[in-house]
């Protein structure tokens, strides 16, 4: 008769390691894999004995099925989830930007649960267009003729280019050939596109007249690209807008103005340092603007082009398009972020951007004095913790040299290796080993916890919560 999985095994040879079945019908693993799913722990207790095989010992049963059971959390868990930013940086490309309001994670439920008219057209029931959810939305925003979107900037420069310059020049000044995030350069996206980089001027100086001597049978567009990740200087120079406008509109060529950022708003309204829009670009002659949705905006990854009618549905047509679209969910949290821009008095109060990067600065030191003995207690007699001034930064590119008053709990270690960096290294790994991990940044011998991005009330209680766990080993 067939010994039933979740029989007790019987006692084991100490000399050697249980075969595969036996360890699966133990009770501890039956139950793992009834929970979990029979393949991904039969895959943990091969690669544990695997484990125990190679480093020549037999453990007990307790620290196999420990050993199983870890592996297997580890191998169910999901690869992304909720961090608690404390790093200064607002919008972290690597934390993920721009944290989404209510109603956008609303608007993405409701999509994801079924079927949605995405490209289909409830009043004549007949296909439709997906920029429909948000163009009229982005039109009344930036005063835009006609507006499309796309995964991110990057694609949306790719898409300009491709489709209104192969083949032909770009003239651009030597001051704005970015490199942005991951090494992606302007020139590497011109090259992939088919146009040819002209660059005119130098780098802290480019004239009108460098881009008018540049203008030739074979340009295709004056491009200005919006420095948003850095900032020059000092003896620096650049053409106006309007006259590069102007300039472009009197030879027949497109003016394109890539702004990065993409603020829709006045941020000096708000106490913050002015950052170009949109609307702005237009209003001094731009034929296309292009900008993201997951920086200064507020909303999901996109990549946002307003402009000309003409221009813009050129670029709808063009088989690239197709690539680089946005899904449905991208476009309902798209659409209920610029929802949010019909009821200026409110924004700062609903989008989670604004509110974080207008937050004042004594505020967040009250949150860093209710929270530092919570802290203090979970650290021990490792070290200590302080209530410190800092400064915050806005990130992802925007407004590279401005910075905004904040506090920080400034964690420090006791003994002789408490500035060491290795030290201060595994302190910052068991913050990101806790349920919801706690990403700060080490300066200056000590690690800190800026504490701008985490706000009062439920995110202070989450926090405290993870710090009245046992202290720090």
């Amino acid at each position: 008769m067939p010994v039933a999985l979740t029989q007790a095994p019987p006692a084991p040879d100490r000399s050697r390691l249980p075969a595969v079945d036996r360890v699966l019908a133990w009770p501890a693993v039956a139950a793992l894999a009834a929970a979990q799913g029979r393949l991904p722990v039969l895959d943990a207790v091969r690669a544990e004995l695997a484990a125990w095989r190679a480093d020549g010992k037999v453990p007990d049963d307790a620290m196999l099925q420990w050993g199983i059971a870890s592996r297997v959390k580890a191998q169910t868990q999901p690869h992304l989830k909720r961090v608690f930013n404390l790093t200064g940086t607002v919008l972290h490309t690597n934390l993920g930007r721009a944290p989404l309001p209510a109603q956008a994670l609303a608007a993405i439920a409701e999509v994801a649960a079924g079927a949605t008219n995405l490209e289909y057209d409830l009043a004549t029931g007949r296909r439709g267009e997906r920029d429909d959810a948000v163009e009229g939305l982005l039109c009344r925003l930036t005063g835009a003729a006609a507006a499309t979107v796309v995964n991110n900037t990057a694609a949306a420069l790719l898409l300009v280019l491709t489709a209104l310059a192969r083949r032909r020049e770009v003239i651009v000044s030597r001051g704005e050939l970015i490199e942005i995030g991951g090494s992606f350069r302007l020139p590497d996206i011109m090259r992939e596109a088919g146009c040819k980089l002209r660059e005119v001027g130098t780098t802290n100086r480019t004239h009108l007249r460098d881009h008018a001597e540049a203008i030739g049978e074979r340009s295709a567009m004056l491009l200005k690209v919006h420095t948003s990740n850095y900032r020059i200087e000092g003896f620096s120079a650049a053409a106006d807008e309007a006259e590069l406008a102007a300039l472009a509109h009197q030879h027949g060529l497109p003016f394109v103005v890539d702004l990065g950022s993409g603020a829709l708003v006045d941020l000096a309204v708000h106490g913050l340092p002015h950052e170009p829009t949109p609307a702005e670009a237009l209003a001094s002659g731009a034929d296309l603007v292009l900008f993201s949705g997951d920086k200064l905006l507020g909303g999901p990854q996109a990549g946002i082009v307003v402009g000309r009618a003409d221009l813009v549905e050129r670029l709808k047509k063009h088989p690239l398009k197709r690539a680089l679209r946005c899904d449905k969910l991208t476009l309902a949290a798209l659409e209920a972020v610029l929802r949010l821009y019909a009821d200026p008095d409110r924004l700062a109060e609903q989008l989670p951007t604004l509110r974080l990067l207008a937050r004042p600065a004594a505020a967040i030191e009250a949150l860093a004095r209710r929270l530092a003995p919570t802290v203090a207690a979970w650290l021990g007699t490792r070290g200590q913790v302080e209530v410190v001034p800092v400064l915050s930064q806005i990130g992802s590119g925007a407004l590279p040299v401005d910075r905004l008053p904040s506090h920080a709990l400034r964690l420090t270690l006791a003994g002789p290796k408490r500035g060491s960096g290795r030290a201060l290294e595994a302190l910052a790994a068991r913050l990101r080993a806790l349920p919801v991990p706690v990403i700060g940044r080490i300066a200056d011998g000590a690690l800190l916890l800026d504490l701008r991005c985490l706000e009062d009330g439920a995110d202070e209680a989450a926090f405290a919560a993870l710090f009245a766990a046992p202290r720090a080993a």
